[in-house]
């Protein structure tokens, strides 16, 4: 801070003052408005609390336009998310227009079997996501294809988003490719491969968990499937696109990309280009009045969203969607929860709630286990997936050396608890970009994805027994509060 002053001490009671604004917000916006909160309510929400939250720092001394500033940076760390956004929309619209999206929800039709549908999407995307260590990614193309070919099928959203979510979280979690997986290892000294080795203790049983569930859910959901309106549907899009396996050729360039660690952005543009490509040159109605007419039309499915009219309703609604401009509620919404958190974080009220949050650790367990929480916390607070590995990461460094414990411990239960619940929160900048990109409200799907659910629990299982909690040979200690 450039103050002088030293800022007036700020208690517990009144550093979770805009946590209880924020709460009694969202509470009463979900009772009134249900899944139309995150169309502008929680923004609401999230901007008062965060003012409650500036108000408290010029109370303890700080300048409003020193406050502002700071927090400003803060929300600047959500512009590569924005962008990633926008991109997410031009891609949609473009392989909607192209055929791309239709010929993957076709193909998905045709090749999984309903009996199989959530376990096989599971796996599918972990696989992927394992491949190209991105979840988003993943959601973003083969994930928005599953989703909609269970609709078709008239199988709940909810339940086939849980899976692609546990699925991508899995592989994410995993990979070595992975930003957060790098992100975790890096900030806390741990060997890469010995993080994600010691990944695997918490990983797959969370991941087992999972295969259980969607087995269950599939072979139960099995009876719900509607194959006359799957023939419906096939026929239509048949009808209304050109429908080849080149077609999914956009999927694997971009899929590829993001393997040999393409920016994300850059992957997902260069993808809707391609897919702009490919449909101008195998979909008949877009060049049927010329090229010029085709290519307007294509720029007006990446802007606004493509509008079906293949005459059966469900496929109509399903199919009619994308565009950047379908993607702008959801950055109002990361912007409005960066400046709650920014405000947070400058304002000292994060630091007072830290600070409680380890008082009173006795063992490396129980270190781990605030750490843990301390993630959580921070991907609600924050709201954002790597500042949830950061912030803790800085913050319990020292304590878990002092309590002689392995870098790696640390490193695993940020991933446990801050990786994997960024998706379950509807303001956090993951559970924002998974709803709108997949269609699905955050609280229909987030009872679903087992594997994320199940992380936590685990992790905090586990430290709370004391099973693989990695200490230094030869070095004991005790955790200071």
């Amino acid at each position: 801070m450039t103050d002088k002053r030293d800022p007036r001490p700020a208690g517990v009671f009144l550093s979770i003052t805009p946590l209880v604004t924020l709460a009694v917000f969202l509470i009463a916006s979900i009772a009134t408005f249900g899944d139309a909160t995150t169309g502008g309510p929680a923004q609401l929400g999230l901007m008062m609390a965060g003012l409650v939250a500036g108000l408290i720092g010029l109370w303890r001394g700080y300048d409003w336009k020193e406050l502002e500033e700071q927090t400003y940076e803060v929300v600047a760390r959500a512009m590569p998310i924005v962008f990633i956004l926008l991109a997410i929309g031009l891609l949609i619209g473009l392989w909607i227009a192209a055929g791309v999206i239709p010929a993957l929800i076709f193909y998905s039709l045709e090749l999984i079997s309903p009996s199989l549908f959530y376990l096989a999407t599971l796996i599918l995307c972990a696989l992927v996501s394992i491949s190209i260590g991105s979840s988003w990614t993943t959601a973003g193309t083969i994930g928005l294809a599953l989703v909609s070919a269970a609709q078709i099928a008239g199988l709940p959203a909810g339940i086939v988003a849980g899976a692609v979510i546990s699925g991508a979280y899995f592989g994410d979690k995993l990979s070595p490719l992975s930003d957060t997986t790098n992100l975790a290892a890096g900030l806390t000294g741990t060997d890469l491969f010995d993080h994600i080795r010691f990944l695997l203790w918490t990983t797959l049983p969370a991941f087992g968990v999972a295969l259980i569930g969607f087995a269950i859910l599939s072979f139960a959901g099995s009876a719900e499937v509607d194959v006359t309106r799957i023939t419906q549907v096939s026929g239509a899009l048949d009808e209304s696109f050109s429908v080849s396996p080149v077609l999914l050729l956009p999927l694997v360039i971009t899929l590829g990309l993001a393997a040999f660690r393409v920016s994300a952005f850059a992957a997902l543009i260069i993808g809707a280009l391609v897919g702009g490509g490919f449909g101008l040159a195998f979909q008949p109605a877009l060049t049927a009045d010329g090229l010029g007419s085709g290519l307007a039309m294509l720029a007006s499915a990446g802007a606004n969203g493509f509008v079906a009219e293949t005459g059966v309703d469900q496929l109509d609604s399903l199919l009619s969607r994308g565009g950047m401009e379908s993607f702008l509620t959801t950055i109002w919404l990361i912007l409005s929860a960066m400046f709650f958190g920014g405000m947070m974080e400058k304002s000292g009220s994060l630091d007072v709630i830290v600070r409680l949050m380890i008082t009173g650790v006795k063992t490396g367990g129980g270190l781990m286990q605030r750490a843990g929480l301390t993630a959580l916390l921070a991907n609600i607070i924050t709201p954002d997936q790597f500042l949830a590995i950061a912030a803790p990461s800085q913050m319990y460094r020292k304590s878990f050396e002092e309590a002689g414990l392995e870098t790696k411990s640390l490193s695993r239960v940020l991933e446990d608890f801050g990786t994997v619940t960024s998706p379950l929160i509807p303001w956090n900048t993951c559970g924002a970009y998974m709803a709108a990109t997949l269609g699905v409200a955050t609280f229909a799907y987030a009872p679903f994805a087992f594997f994320n659910l199940a992380s936590p629990v685990i992790s905090f299982l586990f430290a709370g027994l004391g099973f693989q909690v990695a200490r230094r040979v030869g070095v004991t200690g005790t955790p200071h509060s």
